[in-house]
């Protein structure tokens, strides 16, 4: 893709539900005259639409948007081969939702407190072929794959698995031992080698570390 440059402007679409959040930046977007917003929309099937209709270079999209949401809007928009790159503008920064973002076809993610300069200068990037995400979502980006990959280079016991799922349940070491017909000190023996592997010392800890690495559904 080529960068824009002072005889090429970038043509966008704009898609918040807040009124005056949405039209404050499409404004500011067009203030220096190198950016072009095509529509201006409240939800995520018209954002779709409008991305169909006049196949701008770049979206700016809320996350959270009536009807489809935003990831649900940048999925599609990869899933159909527009020529339109994505950005998502949210006040959340989890990241798990950066995550899916870049994962349904984002290429960029910025935090809702953003400013005008910085959404501008951020467009200019993503128009150009690169990709943007700003500091605290990037943050939780890195913290999200670390624990990704952590979950993937575990390794749990099958009796370690059994441990975890009936903590989960809300069972106790004698009830495990019972189910497991275990000894209670085999069940404890499981539990402790369960614990050094998530870094947690308590079955409460050692629910929400699975939870986070995806190793409890």
């Amino acid at each position: 893709m080529m960068a824009p440059d002072s005889y090429q402007r970038v043509t966008m679409v704009v898609a918040d539900d807040h009124p005056v959040y949405r039209e404050g930046i499409a404004r500011g977007l067009q203030l220096g005259g190198r950016i072009e917003v095509l529509a201006e929309v409240d939800a995520g099937g018209p954002a779709l639409a409008a991305i169909r209709e006049h196949r701008p270079q770049v979206a700016l999209i809320d996350y959270r948007l009536p009807g489809m949401d935003g990831l649900e809007v940048v999925h599609a928009v990869a899933r159909d081969g527009l020529p339109t790159r994505s950005i998502i503008l949210s006040a959340a920064t989890d990241g798990s939702v950066v995550y899916r973002a870049i994962q349904a076809g984002a290429a960029g993610y910025l935090a809702k407190e953003a400013t005008c300069s910085e959404i501008v200068t951020a467009v200019l990037k993503v128009a150009s072929g690169r990709h943007v995400i700003s500091e605290e979502p990037l943050h939780g980006l890195v913290e999200e794959i670390r624990l990704r990959v952590d979950s993937e280079v575990m390794v749990l016991t099958e009796r370690e698995r059994q441990v975890l799922q009936g903590f989960a349940e809300g069972k106790s070491i004698p009830d495990l031992a019972g189910e497991l017909y275990l000894g209670a000190s085999t069940v404890k023996t499981h539990t402790q080698r369960l614990y050094e592997k998530l870094g947690v010392s308590d079955r409460a800890a050692a629910v929400a570390a699975a939870m986070r690495r995806g190793l409890l559904a």
